[in-house]
């Protein structure tokens, strides 16, 4: 793992994403808090009550909150072990979120990073959370970077694993993955074994397809499995999954710190997109992991280990 600060001076000319030339308007939204505000000029979206789990290492760590949010198709289980090492050894409560319609949180429409940002922001506000530090991966990493820029006020400092503040198109992994969990639904299994056997022409590596079989559950005794998300609801999210709801960093920016931790294996964060977060996010500082997207799983002590240096480090 190498650790690399990067400090990138903003660009003489506006970066516009090629879709986009529309810009983002505020206006106000969502209560309680003040920061609690949609980045459409639309009425607020239908917030939902989400699931979580808290480390707080036996009621000892105290600290300021961490809140984790997971990516597309996972959970809070995703993140049960590296939340409870970073409770124990930064002795700081982390929050494992299931996103909507993830988990066990509601399912609702739509499933946009509009939509994941005002419920993570009522999540902060029922529990009474300030100065948390957001972390966030894939699709967990665009949430807690949109909620950055439209609420700076509403964290402390970001981490984002493996994704950028660009619209991008998902890894063609992903249809598969969405294709082979409806086809699974359509096999009505009895047992992991069959579902995983269904999954395997979508899903070649095991681990993937267990990470992916951990979304199954049996509505009742002797009842096929079924998923406990809702598969058709986020397979035609996929597209704003790629999307980011900020397109001109000369709007707006994040100037508190933010750690992105990229695996070098993966596409999602390259070179090329360097400049672009070194404009939203002007004190940012990058890690680079020797994993592909998957980074905390394949890599959980390296994971670890950054962030804990990160959140170590004292405020210049």
């Amino acid at each position: 793992m190498r650790s690399v600060q990067k400090s990138i001076q903003p660009l003489c000319a506006p970066f516009l994403h090629p879709k986009h030339t529309t810009r983002i308007q505020l206006s106000c939204a969502t209560q309680p808090p003040l920061w609690a505000r949609s980045f459409h000029a639309s009425a607020s979206l239908r917030v939902v009550d989400l699931a979580y789990r808290l480390h707080d290492d036996q009621g000892k760590a105290k600290g300021d909150p961490i809140v984790m949010i997971h990516g597309l198709f996972g959970s809070k289980r995703n993140n049960q072990s590296v939340g409870n090492a970073l409770a124990r050894l930064l002795a700081r409560p982390v929050y494992a979120l299931d996103t909507r319609n993830h988990g066990e949180s509601p399912h609702s429409h739509p499933h946009t990073y509009t939509a994941l940002a005002e419920d993570v922001e009522a999540f902060l506000a029922k529990h009474g959370l300030r100065n948390a530090t957001l972390i966030g991966h894939s699709m967990g990493a665009k949430t807690v970077m949109a909620m950055a820029l439209r609420n700076p006020d509403c964290c402390a400092n970001i981490i984002p694993v493996d994704n950028a503040p660009v619209d991008a198109a998902l890894s063609s992994d992903f249809p598969k993955f969405a294709q082979g969990m409806q086809q699974v639904e359509k096999a009505q299994p009895k047992t992991q074994r069959q579902a995983d056997g269904v999954l395997e022409p979508y899903a070649k590596d095991l681990p993937v397809r267990q990470f992916l079989l951990t979304n199954l559950a049996r509505p009742e005794p002797g009842a096929a499995l079924k998923f406990r998300i809702p598969i058709g609801t986020l397979s035609k999210s996929l597209g704003h999954m790629a999307d980011f709801p900020f397109r001109n960093p000369d709007e707006v920016q994040f100037t508190k710190r933010a750690l992105f931790i990229r695996g070098t294996k993966s596409h999602y964060v390259s070179d090329e997109v360097l400049p672009i977060i070194g404009r939203f996010f002007p004190r940012f500082e990058l890690v680079d992991i020797d994993a592909g997207h998957w980074v905390i799983s394949e890599k959980p002590d390296e994971f670890i280990q950054a962030v804990v240096k990160f959140l170590q480090e004292k405020e210049d």
